[in-house]
């Protein structure tokens, strides 16, 4: 049976996961898209896609530019892929023609997934769907997004060769909980079903592993940001026989790589210290200390070869003015730290000075609404 969807946020992240669920004969597809609406419904998207090929003025069965115009049909999945933003607008709010009536009247709440960045993004909407009175259980499933894309313009996706999503079922203030229920294993084998070409991991502790993908935006994407340098300029060779920028110049390659890569390992060990705090125990189904020196390597490997020009989005949003997910990303973790008497000085520096950089985008973007 075909099972109608809707995705929320038609950026690099949305396209990619959207054309997936749209390769499959499973789903009818309304798309979200707000800021690039006229341009997809007139043009459609083009993906440069090492994973799915070069695909041309793609739209998916119906665009709409509001989440209200979207409000006129039962959906199985919500899938939401914006940007977590909570001090633009929170996720009930985003969502409200969803979960507020007439919609809520006629029509079944559907399982939400969120594939966007951070932690505890789930909470807010979580407590608006159980403020419904519902004696149904919210339903809702958070992601680990795996997925080099950056939109290079607003109907013009660039894509890597990988597509990967960890997923599993929220469960409020539940760490610990290691084996999911047959209902919740079948909501997410379901999920899992709809995608095509998308590596889809099932874990019946998701915070765990969402934690994990929060570590390598936490230390990674502050690096490039703190800098407004790419991550190639840290990790690529200079060229030999194919030109390429930036990379790392052997002038002070070795104090970059004494103190700006340890920066980074630094971080990533104060995130392992909090995961312990948090109950995630050292082990590959909880949080392995092995993640700090793999992802090391792993970065390397993907931002040293001459074709890599992956840049982290929060990075491209600076460039662009647009708000940056410091809160979800960078503050929540000092809050959980805080909250367990966990030190971590260089996730708080890199949160202090990404607030202020959060802090002048939104003052230029409300100074421009004024004129």
């Amino acid at each position: 049976m075909t099972q109608e969807i809707l995705v929320v946020g038609f950026g690099a992240v949305g396209a990619i996961y959207a054309y997936s669920l749209h390769r499959t004969d499973k789903v009818r597809l309304t798309v979200v898209a707000r800021g690039n609406y006229e341009l997809i419904k007139e043009h459609g998207m083009y993906i440069k896609s090492q994973r799915f090929g070069n695909v041309e003025a793609w739209k998916p069965h119906r665009v709409v530019n509001s989440i209200s115009s979207a409000a006129d049909r039962q959906y199985s999945h919500v899938i939401l892929s914006t940007k977590c933003v909570p001090e633009v607008i929170k996720t009930p709010d985003l969502l409200k023609p969803l979960i507020s009536s007439p919609y809520c009247d006629q029509f079944q709440q559907p399982v939400y997934v969120l594939l966007q960045n951070g932690l505890n993004i789930e909470v807010d909407l979580y407590r608006a769907i159980k403020a419904l009175g519902k004696p149904e259980e919210p339903v809702i499933i958070n992601t680990g997004v795996y997925v080099f894309a950056n939109l290079i313009s607003a109907n013009v996706v660039e894509h890597g060769p990988f597509a990967r999503l960890d997923i599993g079922i929220y469960r409020p203030h539940d760490y610990t909980t290691m084996v999911n229920s047959p209902a919740e294993q079948q909501v997410l084998e379901g999920l899992k079903e709809l995608f095509h070409n998308v590596d889809i991991n099932i874990y019946p502790e998701i915070q765990r592993k969402k934690f994990a993908k929060n570590m390598l935006n936490i230390a990674y994407a502050a690096c490039a940001c703190l800098t407004r340098c790419s991550l190639t300029s840290l990790f690529r060779p200079p060229p030999t026989n194919v030109p390429y920028e930036p990379y790392l110049d052997p002038v002070t390659a070795d104090r970059v790589n004494l103190y700006t890569r340890k920066w980074i390992k630094d971080i990533l060990d104060e995130c392992v210290r909090l995961g312990r705090a948090m109950g995630f125990p050292d082990s590959e189904d909880g949080l392995p200390s092995s993640i700090v020196e793999n992802s090391m390597k792993t970065s390397e490997k993907n931002y040293s070869g001459p074709d890599s020009n992956h840049n982290p989005s929060t990075l491209l949003d600076i460039e662009k003015g647009a708000p940056i997910e410091v809160e979800v990303i960078w503050g929540e973790t000092v809050r959980l730290a805080k909250e367990r008497n966990v030190d971590v000085p260089r996730i708080e520096m890199a949160y202090a000075m990404l607030l202020l950089v959060q802090n002048q985008i939104l003052r230029q973007i409300n100074s421009s609404k004024q004129t």
